[in-house]
């Protein structure tokens, strides 16, 4: 064999190979992209296609309700001790309280179990802000199963309700502020205000952290 042909052969070869790894490199981007965004379609898709009633009246447990629920007309906290429900976007979670929102080894675990709290900012009910949050993480599992409560945030407008449970009351607010900061931003955790607020966050585009999606709401008073 003269090694020409020798040349042109291994050519082919390293082509061959070339071409195999670039569709491999596709096909795990495409695998990423599909763990990523996956559970982002299904909550839009279910949005659209049986839209929560926004007015729904929230109870802290069935007690409240006399034992009996009225369908798609009232929603129970999944813990009245202390829960987030937000209607408009069916959203329904239990939530942390005091989680350390810059240690992110203590936060993604948290985030496993539900919507974290800010520790060193009020609850529901108080004079200042309380902060909420739902970052992305590095485990998908974690990532979609819980930050799938706030996948739908960016549905929320000025004067829509959430509501919280907690140790058995409810609390009502009502949006004042939906806006996107950048990822760096802390002035939502650590700003002081005398009024009784309430700030939900999460990274925004839903599963990346480019920047943050915010919406702030205020208590209603009975």
């Amino acid at each position: 064999m003269s090694l020409e042909i020798k040349r042109k052969r291994n050519n082919t070869d390293l082509l061959s190979i070339a071409i195999k790894l670039g569709l491999f490199l596709i096909a795990l981007a495409l695998l990423l992209a599909t763990l990523i965004f996956y559970p982002v379609v299904v909550k839009e898709l279910e949005y659209v296609v049986s839209k929560p009633n926004k007015n729904m009246s929230v109870l802290a447990s069935k007690s409240q309700s006399g034992g009996k629920i009225e369908p798609n007309a009232e929603i129970v906290a999944v813990d009245p001790e202390f829960s987030l429900i937000v209607p408009k976007i069916g959203a329904n979670s239990k939530v942390v309280p005091d989680v350390d929102p810059y240690d992110s080894f203590i936060y993604q675990k948290e985030l496993t179990k539900g919507v974290a709290h800010a520790k060193g900012t009020v609850y529901p009910g108080e004079i200042g802000n309380s902060f909420y949050f739902a970052h992305s993480s590095d485990n998908f599992d974690n990532a979609n199963r819980y930050n799938a409560v706030f996948y739908l945030l960016n549905k929320m407008e000025k004067d829509d309700l959430f509501y919280f449970a907690y140790k058995g009351n409810v609390f009502k607010y009502k949006v004042s502020e939906v806006k996107l900061v950048s990822a760096d931003s802390v002035n939502y955790i650590t700003g002081v205000t005398e009024k009784k607020s309430a700030t939900l966050m999460t990274c925004w585009p839903a599963g990346t952290t480019i920047q943050r999606l915010v919406v702030v709401g205020e208590l209603v008073e009975k």
